[in-house]
């Protein structure tokens, strides 16, 4: 039986089903260039909608009995410093000129899937883009999917359940296409979408030395990045992305990601990678500005695919296995030249005897010690990859550690999920990694795995109703596909074939 606060169940089925209209309407608060933890952390408590724990308050005293209360009761229980934005409590704007996830402050937890498109037109893509839109916008938010549960109990939950009384956890979803949603590897129009490929996705991702590619861990035709501060909260943006492409896409290759490698923020403390070294000191971050991030990270209006890539980027994705065992072996002198860096502290191997954390801002001095025995090896990590020895090249990285049990001769399966962010691959990554993979210290230690290249959308604009409405076409309507309860398609567009 209902407990005394449990909602009417007839209430709730004939409750408006529909999401509500997103908070940051604000166009400056959504811009994710200046959204710093401080500016987004306020967003997810004042919306209209359901939330995941405000709904469990009201509607949830049944499932005290079954031990949820006590995971959400301890979060609860336990507030940060008010001076402290809680990530827990973050949630960033959904809405705006670029995606979330991507100079938003790197998240603690990552889970990535890439899909095969199933449905055959163009219409069935347009229907999936609105009802991933609709179900990212209200779990960014921390909101069930389809807003009021339903009563029926013959009926399929529209929410997975699993996020039930969590909050938003500092959720983002930022998706994708990739070059085989224009052409099939047979070469066909499969969406009538062909012609409007940019120069960057025709041409595909050149073959590296060292990488041993695996098909099925590579490529797709949509990418879905899910970041989150609580390892649950990403698992459900995918699962619940996943059920509602039911009959219009299928899971290619799904990442789970922990650790972070990078950081995104000057807030943020630099990570230490499985090797056990501070990575990504020099990263691209959301405080270096507009003119920077326009140069190396968004694509510009004079780029190829403006009409409908403008504000938008590219993802480069490379699965990196770690041979942990054998570099545990090094000695910690041989590691520090490998990698450039001082091991405790992260200061560049140009600084004599560090002895604080903050020497690891200290810029390299790739000079010190002369060219016959530089203080920095000339095959050292950070040098092969810094900016000043790729012609200026910059990228925004948010890289995650993996672990995926161990293999046949009794060896740890982990190493490093790595993607890169960039304005233009052909300048800003494939002569990096080219350089990297040839020259690099660093690289006996590694084994490229997988690899994906993606054009991630523009961001979603007020009004808008699908990711990439610039280039999947029409203003139409769209159904929701049970994000808020059906609706009719409308085709909007030329159809494939």
């Amino acid at each position: 039986m209902p407990s005394h606060d449990s909602p009417d169940p007839d209430a709730l089925q004939n409750a408006d089903p529909a999401p509500t209209a997103p908070a940051s309407a604000d166009p400056a608060s959504s811009d994710p260039e200046s959204a710093g933890p401080a500016a987004s952390a306020a967003d997810g408590t004042s919306r209209g909608g359901v939330g995941r724990r405000g709904l469990f308050g009201a509607a949830g005293a049944g499932l005290v009995a079954g031990g949820l209360l006590g995971y959400t009761g301890g979060r609860a229980a336990a507030p940060p410093p008010a001076s402290t934005p809680d990530p827990l409590e973050t949630s960033h704007p959904f809405r705006g000129e670029h995606q979330q996830g991507i100079v938003t402050p790197a998240q603690d937890y990552l889970f990535t899937a890439a899909y095969d498109i199933t449905a055959s037109t163009l219409a069935g893509l347009r229907e999936l883009m609105g009802t991933w839109c609709t179900a990212s916008e209200q779990m960014c938010a921390g909101e069930l999917v389809g807003g009021q549960p339903l009563a029926n109990r013959q009926a399929a939950p529209r929410d997975t359940g699993e996020a039930w009384g969590y909050p938003p956890s500092s959720l983002t979803i930022t998706v994708g296409v990739g070059p085989s949603l224009f052409r099939d590897e047979d070469g066909r129009d499969r969406f009538g979408l062909a012609s409007r490929a940019t120069e960057v996705l025709t041409q595909g991702v050149p073959r590296f030395a060292n990488e041993t590619l695996r098909e099925a861990q590579s490529d797709g035709d949509l990418v879905v990045q899910a970041c989150a501060d609580d390892a649950q909260v990403a698992m459900h943006a995918i699962r619940n992305l996943t059920r509602l492409a039911f009959g219009s896409a299928a899971l290619r290759w799904t990442q789970i990601g922990y650790g972070r490698t990078s950081s995104t923020s000057t807030e943020q403390e630099t990570p230490r990678n499985l090797f056990g070294f501070k990575d990504g000191t020099s990263n691209m971050k959301a405080e270096d500005g507009a003119e920077a991030l326009s140069e190396h990270l968004w694509v510009g209006a004079d780029d190829d695919g403006a009409d409908w890539l403008r504000g938008g980027t590219y993802l480069m994705i490379r699965k990196i296995r770690m041979e942990l065992e054998v570099w545990d072996r090094l000695r910690l002198l041989e590691q520090e030249e490998i990698i450039g860096r001082d091991k405790r502290f992260g200061a560049p191997l140009s600084v004599p005897d560090p002895t604080s954390a903050s020497q690891e801002f200290t810029a390299p001095d790739l000079t010190a010690g002369g060219s016959a025995s530089p203080l920095i090896p000339t095959d050292a990590h950070i040098r092969m990859v810094s900016p000043e020895q790729n012609g200026g090249a910059r990228m925004l990285r948010r890289g995650y550690n993996y672990t995926e049990g161990s293999d046949s001769l009794g060896r740890i399966n982990a190493g490093l999920f790595f993607e890169a962010f960039v304005r233009d691959p052909r300048t800003g990554f494939y002569p990096v990694l080219e350089r990297m993979t040839k020259h690099d210290a660093l690289t006996e230690y590694l084994q490229h795995v997988a690899s994906g290249l993606f054009a991630i959308l523009p961001g979603v604009a007020e009004g808008e109703t699908m990711f990439g409405q610039a280039l999947f076409g029409g203003d139409g309507e769209v159904s929701d596909g049970g994000a808020s309860g059906g609706g009719e398609v409308s085709d909007g567009g030329p159809s494939g074939g």
